[in-house]
């Protein structure tokens, strides 16, 4: 999903929430004002030059690899995530505004912002008031428990709704068992990105795709590639659960059992709340502009009026994740508009044309890079390859697209374009949002979590072999 970011225990202050405040405002102005002004005037389609890409890809670098480098304090200050974003997008938007004149691309844009931004808030404050408290028995059987309740609910609450559900959950019913770093790996794996795959609210590409006008439930279609690799994870990891369970002494296996207490679960009313949410994006119209995230705000609102305050503090509940992510995605989203007309236009001479490579291609960028705006990269080569001729599929076979103008995509394309982004954002730590906040999170409990490249060995030994099982059983040879 999303941008690294991470877990802080600093008190949430009510002025700190002034700044996205208004940035929320000014993104949801921003569209109506200009197409009440007449701006989207740009029914001509406008390629931008190559080089003006190269703000996106700097944008993504930063993201990357700072967190990496001596300016990781830099780096950790939202303040900076925003002015670096903002000066990245300084030229491309001259450029689309002044230079060559394309208001509707900037429009569609900031109004996929807002509702981006918006979606990832609510889900991020309302799933902040459930606390899951207890300590269960740490054995393979529960812990197994956890990882397949999580992926099942990563669809429906969304992966960063789970993780903050559960991660606490999982870390204090396992604190008496010396070998657990496997078990926060493989709940990176499952319920920060692959369980996420079922519905657009699971994670953020498929939700980007949902605003381009991909039908709600399409990706429900999705659940036998979701199904083969969780259900080969889990079988891993129960085995290797037994085997690291073998190895704690007895000792720590009694004073687990000592400890057992059943789980309760806290602010209840925040379930119908987010049942609230995901019905808003399902059920509510988006050709009335900001209804639907009206209603998703209300419901965010409800949860704030009916929760105990208790509930977010136990969770130790903070609003930098979300902060963080809205600076950084202002300027994803602005210096990729150059990167998505010039795909719209040309990508049929990127030379992926197959599923499997479509695939691959998406999956290896959204690992080191970030899912969400690879996902759309690969999108919208995909719409420009069918508008060129370059891809060409019976119309039985085209995804049939909800918003008015938008190019179909075929079905098997932008299901290898999905599943690339989505599963293989657990390839890194830096892949998808949820994973930096985990391990955060793990790490405050005193968890020592493996480095970016230690990380990444547990990927490749695990991951990637069930990514090459995927490509044979349902992209290679369609």
């Amino acid at each position: 999903m999303t941008a690294p970011f991470c877990s802080r225990s600093t008190r949430f202050r009510p002025r700190s929430l002034l700044t996205p405040t208004l940035a929320a405002l000014g993104t949801l102005l921003l569209p109506s004002l200009a197409l009440a002004s007449g701006g989207g005037e740009a029914a001509h389609h406008v390629v931008p030059p190559l080089w003006t890409t190269a703000f996106f890809v700097v944008m993504l670098l930063s993201i990357a690899i700072l967190p990496l480098t001596p300016l990781e304090h830099w780096w950790h200050k939202n303040s900076n995530k925003l002015l670096l974003g903002l000066v990245l997008a300084a030229y491309p938007l001259i450029h689309i505004i002044v230079i060559q004149p394309n208001t509707h691309a900037l429009i569609e844009t900031m109004h996929e912002y807002a509702s981006f931004i918006i979606l990832l808030g609510t889900l991020f404050y309302v799933s902040g008031g459930i606390y899951l408290s207890g300590d269960l028995k740490a054995t393979p059987a529960t812990n197994l428990k956890f990882l397949a309740f999580g992926t099942v609910i990563a669809s429906v609450v969304g992966t960063t709704g789970a993780s903050m559900l559960l991660i606490r959950p999982v870390l204090r019913t396992n604190h008496e068992r010396k070998y657990k770093v496997h078990v926060v790996i493989f709940f990176i794996f499952l319920v920060s990105n692959i369980g996420g795959s079922l519905l657009p609210i699971g994670d953020p590409p498929l939700f980007l795709g949902y605003l381009k006008g991909v039908p709600f439930f399409w990706t429900m279609g999705l659940w036998r590639e979701m199904l083969t690799v969780a259900g080969l994870l889990l079988v891993v990891f129960f085995f290797l659960d037994r085997h690291f369970y073998a190895k704690e002494s007895q000792k720590d296996r009694d004073y687990d059992a000592a400890t057992v207490e059943p789980l309760r679960i806290e602010g209840k009313v925040n379930l119908v709340w987010l049942m609230g949410i995901v019905a808003c994006v399902a059920f509510i119209s988006p050709d009335v502009p900001f209804l639907r995230e009206g209603a998703m705000i209300a419901c965010c609102a409800g949860s704030y009026l009916t929760s105990p305050k208790e509930t977010r503090e136990k969770n130790e509940f903070t609003w930098f994740p979300i902060i963080e992510v809205a600076a950084l995605f202002i300027g994803i989203f602005l210096t990729m508009i150059p990167a998505l007309e010039i795909l719209k236009a040309q990508g049929g001479s990127l030379g992926v044309d197959s599923p499997a490579e479509f695939f691959w291609f998406t999956g290896i960028l959204s690992s080191f890079l970030d899912n969400a705006p690879t996902y759309l990269v690969f999108f919208s080569t995909a719409q420009g390859m069918v508008e060129s001729g370059a891809l060409s599929y019976p119309a039985d076979q085209m995804v049939h697209m909800t918003v008015s103008g938008a190019t179909e995509v075929p079905v098997i394309i932008l299901q290898a374009i999905s599943v690339g982004a989505v599963f293989m954002g657990a390839n890194t730590y830096i892949g998808n949002g949820p994973n930096f906040m985990v391990k955060a999170i793990a790490e405050e409990q005193r968890v020592e979590m493996p480095g970016f490249f230690g990380y990444m060995r547990w990927s490749m030994m695990l991951l990637v072999p069930s990514f090459g099982l995927v490509t044979l059983l349902f992209f290679l040879g369609s």
